[in-house]
């Protein structure tokens, strides 16, 4: 029975696990569909420098939604516990609605003045198509936000397959709309499939959740003050995190027009490539570490077995880029993005490795602070990360231009995802440092023989096939080094 049982439970995080990344892969297809979609209709232009601007502040504030997941799931999962999970849930929705109504106000009466603050010295026409953006994109994030809500919630209940089906989906429908109105409401329309794309994200977990009963149960305390400042200190590093890139696009739009296009389109990239395992591990983690509980030394080791299983994918892809990655952005992007605008938007996303590795150490050990009751120290965290961004960004930008940009980010991200180690215990930091040094030096190897040897001796198109199979080869050779352990605890997590 006892074999049977660990064979369910197996079985049970593999699929969770993989349903959630399925639904992060259609979210950053759904991106990458949006983002050449909007690069073959509007070019690179003053216009959308303004637009992605704005886009960066709607991210911002998604992110702290998606942060939100991995903060409030281990109170909900002790609420569930006690039967209070359905007041829990109430109050939390009215909370953020006490705060997402004043501040969508707020933005539609300052749009113009909010738009020129977003970008900078960039052209009054970019200042103009951000302000009309923000008007959209703010109550569309704060969408999102109820969504993450709804989410956890039913991962509260170990369920995860409905609000992956939730925001894979909306995604798909965005990118839809985006299509359908992009010829007659010009840019703006991707604000507006924004808006759609959170609509679904919502009614989705929502509905699944009012068939359950999951809602009803006793009124619990509002609390509205308390449970925001519970959202806004869980929130403090991935917001400091976006602030970072923020800072990175107001570094670019001194390099002229067109710049902060190629770094978004970058940074997309680099997104897309740690989003779908990395947030996905983060979000099937944090309930049954919860319930389970960890000490220090066992926070280090979850860091670096899911780092393991992470990265071993953005090594390959990393590789690709820098291989053909100028003919990727030219493919996918159109005319304006080839010959050496391509180029260097495909070795970007290479200069921004180091942020991937630091992006997938912070996205593993986040959750981690919440089980094991560490916030203290959050908001510390998050302003060391700006503090440190802000000097880099200035002296590697002089030096090197957007990839000293990219450098600095990720050097910032680094600070930050170390000092989360360091608030659970300095024995998790000093653990998970070692082992993520030795994957990054195991897995950096990998792709730089791979695809740097063969790009030597063959065509970049066949370096960059041949290197894939190459470098599954090598990793899979090393997998005595961790990948393996790492596998079979991220098969055991429920």
């Amino acid at each position: 029975m006892s074999r049977v049982r660990s064979l369910l439970t197996t079985r049970s995080a593999v699929r969770s696990g993989l349903v959630t990344g399925l639904a992060q892969v259609a979210l950053s297809l759904a991106a990458a569909g949006a983002g050449a979609l909007l690069a073959q209709k509007f070019g690179r232009t003053a216009e959308t420098d303004g637009f992605l601007a704005a886009y960066a502040v709607y991210t911002l504030l998604v992110l702290a939604a998606q942060a939100f997941r991995l903060v409030v799931v281990p109170d909900l999962t002790r609420a569930a516990a006690e039967g209070r999970l359905g007041g829990e849930a109430r109050a939390y929705a009215i909370s953020f609605l006490a705060l997402a109504v004043p501040v969508c106000v707020v933005v539609a009466l300052l749009s113009r003045p909010l738009g020129e603050l977003v970008t900078g010295s960039l052209p009054e026409s970019s200042a103009h198509v951000a302000g009309r953006a923000l008007v959209i994109l703010v109550p569309a994030a704060f969408g999102q936000l109820l969504a993450a809500l709804a989410a956890s919630v039913l991962a509260a209940l170990d369920s995860y397959a409905t609000a992956a089906v939730g925001f894979g989906t909306s995604g798909l429908v965005g990118l839809a709309v985006f299509a359908a109105l992009a010829d007659s409401v010009g840019i703006v329309a991707l604000a507006w499939a924004l808006a759609v794309n959170a609509a679904v994200a919502l009614a989705v977990p929502v509905v699944a959740l009012l068939r359950r009963g999951a809602l009803a149960g006793p009124d619990a305390p509002l609390d509205v003050g308390p449970r925001l400042w519970h959202l806004l200190e869980g929130a403090a590093v991935p917001l400091a995190l976006q602030a970072c890139y923020l800072v990175a696009l107001r570094f670019c739009a001194h390099l002229g027009v067109g710049s902060v296009t190629s770094f978004t389109y970058a940074y997309l990239a680099a997104s897309t490539l740690v989003g779908a395992t990395g947030f996905a591990l983060g979000i099937i983690s944090s309930a049954p570490l919860t319930r389970r509980g960890v000490d220090a030394e066992d926070a280090g080791a979850h860091v670096v077995h899911a780092a393991w299983v992470s990265l071993s994918f953005v090594g390959a892809a990393a590789g690709v880029f820098a291989v053909v990655g100028g003919r990727i952005v030219h493919f996918v992007l159109g005319d304006q993005y080839g010959d050496k605008v391509g180029r260097n938007l495909g070795l970007l996303v290479v200069y921004l490795s180091p942020w991937m590795v630091a992006w997938i150490g912070f996205v593993v050990t986040f959750p981690l602070v919440f089980v094991a009751a560490r916030k203290r120290l959050l908001v510390p965290i998050a302003l060391a990360g700006i503090a440190v961004m802000i000097p880099l960004g200035f002296a590697l930008r002089a030096a090197w231009g957007m990839p000293g940009i990219a450098v600095a980010l990720g050097l910032a991200t680094l600070v930050i995802a170390l000092g989360l180690m360091w608030a659970i215990a300095p024995r998790t930091l000093a653990i998970a440092l070692v082992g993520l040094a030795r994957l990054s030096l195991a897995l950096g190897g990998a792709s730089a023989l791979a695809f740097g040897a063969l790009s030597l001796a063959v065509s970049p198109v066949g370096a960059a096939l041949l290197g894939i199979v190459v470098y599954a080869l090598i990793v899979l050779s090393l997998r005595s080094l961790g990948l393996r352990d790492a596998w079979t605890y991220v098969r055991g997590l429920h």
